[in-house]
């Protein structure tokens, strides 16, 4: 009976959660704006595409076995020479096109949600400690944030690859090639979330909840999380959603560049850069392809960030 009266409540709680979050400002002003409505069924297709790619992509292209090199530079399926097993082509090697856009943007998004995620821990973390104790940390710590911002993310992003590789043994490069990326693009993205949190915080940390759990003697670590953490979230979870956009394109580039995920992993950026190499030949599907992919995916995503900023704003409901 137990049981059954914790899982009544569980259930009744989730029903009043999804009843909330339908009548919330939010959901109504998602509803108002068809742009945005298509931008988010373009990134939910893209990611499902993505993630579910082994189950969803017409051939395995990570499968030696079913490559055949006599299928290799094969147009699209609606032109004369295509086969309507390959629909958008075939590259160098006898690829799906298609599957291997599939299969590499999984790898793109991957690359940037963990990124992503660490530059938040990272950036929020500081931004915490910044805002909150003030004085000679917080001078430190945003005069490195300034010494950051001197630099284009992209050339950070390059020195702190090429210092991780320079101290890895050569032949784990291509192992730990994915972590390495994830942590250049992350370390390279913390300064918008310590700046935007230490702002909140310096304001939040003067009102009266906070006041009131100094005095009753609760530990400042415990004010940050627990109290001060939840109401500067709404900012975080808006520059997360553009900062993930930002991740995809720093990973692409970087792979474009020859210093991303390895060829045997290729994302996004790995077959626009392979596919580049046979653009003037005639091969344009294997560049073009991946490109508008790319695009696509960055702009859906761009527009939900647009939206979010506006939606959590109160000045503009």
């Amino acid at each position: 009976m137990t049981e059954m009266h914790a899982s009544a409540t569980v259930g009744g709680r989730t029903v009043d959660l999804i009843r909330r979050f339908l009548d919330s400002d939010v959901f109504h002003s998602f509803k108002r704006s068809p742009v945005v409505m298509v931008a988010f069924c373009v990134a939910m297709i893209f990611f499902a595409g993505a993630f579910f790619s082994p189950w969803l992509a017409p051939h395995n292209t990570f499968d030696a076995s079913t490559l055949n090199l006599m299928d290799a530079f094969r147009p699209p399926a609606w032109k004369a020479e295509g086969m309507k097993e390959y629909l958008l082509g075939t590259d160098d090697q006898g690829r799906d096109v298609l599957s291997t856009i599939m299969f590499g943007m999984r790898v793109s998004l991957i690359v940037g949600f963990c990124s992503v995620l660490l530059a938040v821990a990272i950036g929020v973390t500081l931004g915490l400690i910044s805002g909150y104790l003030g004085g000679a940390i917080d001078s430190f710590i945003m005069r490195v944030a300034d010494v950051q911002l001197s630099f284009p993310a992209i050339l950070v992003a390059l020195l702190i690859d090429g210092f991780a590789r320079s101290f890895l043994p050569r032949s784990m490069h291509e192992e730990l090639a994915l972590y390495v990326l994830i942590l250049a693009i992350g370390a390279s993205n913390w300064v918008q979330f310590a700046r935007t949190v230490r702002g909140s915080v310096m304001v939040e940390k003067g009102r009266e909840y906070v006041q009131a759990a100094r005095v009753i003697g609760i530990h400042p670590a415990m004010i940050m999380v627990r109290h001060v953490l939840p109401n500067v979230i709404g900012p975080v979870l808006v520059i997360a959603t553009l900062a993930l956009a930002v991740a995809i394109l720093t990973e692409a580039t970087l792979s474009f560049l020859g210093v991303g995920v390895p060829p045997t992993r290729p994302s996004l950026g790995t077959l626009i850069r392979v596919g580049n190499n046979f653009l003037f030949s005639g091969e344009w599907w294997m560049t073009i392809f991946p490109g508008a992919a790319l695009v696509l995916l960055v702009l859906a995503v761009n527009l939900l960030g647009d939206w979010l900023r506006d939606a959590l704003n109160p000045k503009l409901r």
